[in-house]
This record gives structure tokens, sequence and C-alpha cells, in this order.
């Protein structure tokens, strides 16, 4: 019976159908949603994590032979089509393959084309393990020396803690998601997003400085934002901000002036988002993520304008408690509108919500397991 129990890859579906045929729908739900969650880990992922690595390695060889310029950028060329295509080899799992998008199509291909204009985050003079985890990871390497910022501290072991039981609580919660109005459940899932974005950026930094690297935060309590050129430029998603503003603002704002660099900027952030819904859904975008971002980018260029002004005629500044809150509601009332319904529609978002819930059986079957074995062996 043991036997019977192991899955075959070439039947998995065939062995969980005779393992489950006897059981109640309950269990039946349970075995599938671990099952699910275990495709995540026999999926391609160790074959495109060992590919990526191989390009950038190509990658920091070449360039440490070529100057910076044309000559380096044709031979980091053929990196970029790998890169947009690895991402579709994890086929089990849309938020396993978003991620890697979200890792490689974006992050690391923009690393790339600024390592061809010797700029940006990557140095060919870098040691490799550097090197390879700053290409292909969401970080960004502190600066070594006396004249170096000091380091902001990573989340304590309490705020990770907490963010853990909130991520329990709404996948306890999604269960009744049938029941909440569309705005709840949009909400709930940003509370999510950030929840988790926050909880697994700080384990990749811990993973660093394990191997010996200082790394800068990603994230900076976005929800005690004042403004919404604070929200995006100091506290949301830093590392996407560090290769936007070398790579498209400052080029932009050196030949147009500044609100040109802020608009190009958040454009480029909303078609690379269109991106990412491709590869979460597997649908063409609709344009809802490019005019999320172009709305963004065209308030925080007159939120600049007015605070200018503001500032020219002597007006005390509105208090911050007033601005966070403004803020705060601006961000969700036009994510709302405009960001999660991608995301949502045509069956995207219970694909999703069933991914997590798959997720959660597997972590919390195997809790059970680890229970058990510490259980046996008092």
């Amino acid at each position: 019976r043991q036997r019977t129990l192991l899955p075959d890859p070439s039947s998995s579906s065939a062995v969980l159908d005779r393992v489950t045929e006897r059981q109640t729908p309950a269990v039946q739900c349970r075995w599938r949603q671990v099952a699910t969650a275990m495709e995540f880990l026999l999926d391609s992922i160790p074959m495109v994590s060992l590919a990526a690595a191989v390009a950038v390695l190509y990658a920091r060889v070449s360039s440490s032979l070529l100057r910076p310029g044309l000559p380096r950028l044709v031979a980091l060329l053929p990196l970029f089509p790998f890169l947009a295509a690895a991402p579709l080899a994890l086929t089990s799992s849309a938020i396993v393959r978003g991620t890697a998008a979200f890792f490689l199509t974006w992050l690391c291909a923009f690393k790339l084309a600024l390592l061809a204009a010797g700029r940006g985050p990557l140095d060919p003079a870098l040691p490799v393990l550097p090197f390879v985890f700053t290409s292909l990871l969401p970080v960004k390497l502190r600066p070594s020396g006396a004249g170096a910022p000091k380091a902001k501290p990573l989340p304590s072991l309490l705020s990770c803690a907490a963010k853990v039981a909130v991520i329990a609580a709404i996948l306890r919660l999604y269960q009744y998601n049938a029941r909440l109005h569309p705005y709840a459940r949009r909400a709930v899932y940003g509370v999510h997003i950030y929840c988790f974005l926050d909880l697994f950026f700080p384990c990749i930094a811990a993973a660093a400085g394990a191997l010996g690297m200082e790394t800068e935060p990603q994230f900076d309590r976005p929800y005690l934002a004042s403004s919404l050129r604070d929200f995006w430029g100091r506290r949301w998603n830093l590392m996407v901000s560090a290769v936007l503003r070398p790579s498209v603002y400052d080029p932009v704002r050196a030949r147009a002036g500044s609100p040109a660099g802020v608009l190009a900027t958040f454009l480029v952030s909303g078609l690379m988002h269109e991106g990412m819904v491709y590869y979460l859904s597997l649908r063409r975008p609709d344009g809802g993520m490019t005019a999320f971002f172009l709305l963004h980018g065209a308030c925080c260029v007159a939120e600049g304008w007015c605070a200018r002004r503001w500032a020219a005629r002597g007006w005390p500044s509105p208090p911050r408690a007033v601005a966070t809150v403004i803020v705060v509601v601006f961000v969700a009332g036009t994510a709302f509108w405009l960001f999660f319904p991608p995301l949502c529609k045509d069956g995207g978002e219970e694909k999703l919500l069933e991914e997590w819930a798959a997720v959660a059986a597997f972590f919390l079957d195997a809790g059970r397991k680890i229970n058990g074995i510490v259980r046996s062996t008092d």
C-alpha cells in the first residue's frame, strides 16, 4: 500500500484518482491540493534556474572582455529572448511563472541592459556569487566603505511573524471569498500581495547575508507614505525604482525634462506589468495596468507642481496623517478600478486562489507530518 501511494510522474493523475476514489469529497479535495503543490516542486524550476545562472555567467565573462556600449550590447543581445521565454517553461503554476517573469524577464533583463551601457547594479568585477545573486534575484547590494549610507535594518522577527499570521488568516478568509464584496476582496488581495512580498524579499536578503552580502531593503513601510512620489520613489518595491531610474528616468529627463522622465518611467512600468499579467494568465493584456501607472505618473507630476507652488506661497504643508490617508485611499481606489481587474477576469481570480489554497494545504500537511514525527520521538 505504501508503494501505491507514491506518484509516478508519468501517470500522476491516474495514481491520484486511484488513491482518492474511495475517500470523502473533502479528503479528495485536500489530496488534490497537496498534489498540486507537489507539482510546483516537480516543475522545471531547477532547469530554468540552472539555465538562467549559466546565462548571467556568460554575461559576466563577456562584459569583462568587452567595453560598455555597442560591443557589449551585441554580446548580451541573445540573452534577452531567453529571459523572455524562460518563465513559460514553468507550466504548472501561474504564481511561480509570474514570479520568475518578474525576476528574469523584467529585473534581470533591465539589469543586463544597464550592464551593456556600463551602468546599474551589475559590474563584471563583482565576484561570481554576488554577480549571479544580484542578476537573478530582486536584490541590490549595499555599497561598502566609509562613505556608504547606513544600512536600514531588516524586518524584525516579530514583524515577519505578524506577516505570516496575516497571510495565514487571509488564506483562511479565501474560503469565504464568494461572500465578500468585490472591493473587500481586492483590499484583501492588496494586503496579501504586500505581506507576501515584504516577507519574501527579506528572506532573500537573509540568504544573501548568510553568504556574506549586504543588501538594501525593498520596502520601507509604504502605508506611511506622505505623497505619491514618496510611495513610488522611496517606499514601494525599491528594486524596480533602482532599475527604472537609470534606464528610463535619467535618460529621458536629460533630454526632455523631469515631467517627461516621470511619465516615461510610469509608462514603462505599466507595460512591464502588462507583461506580468500575460505570464500569470497567458491572456492578452487589456491595457488596464498601463492606464493605472500612467494615471499615477500624471498624478505624481501634478503633485510635484502643486507642491512647488504651495511652498512658493509659503503655505503650510498638510498634516502628515491627513496626507498619508489621502495617499492610501487614492492608491487603493485606483488599484480597485484599474490594477486588480486584469488579474481577476476570465477565471484568473479563481485560478490564483486555487493555487494559494494548494500551497496552504501543502504546508499544513507538511506541518502535521513534522508534528507527528516530533511526537513519535518524545
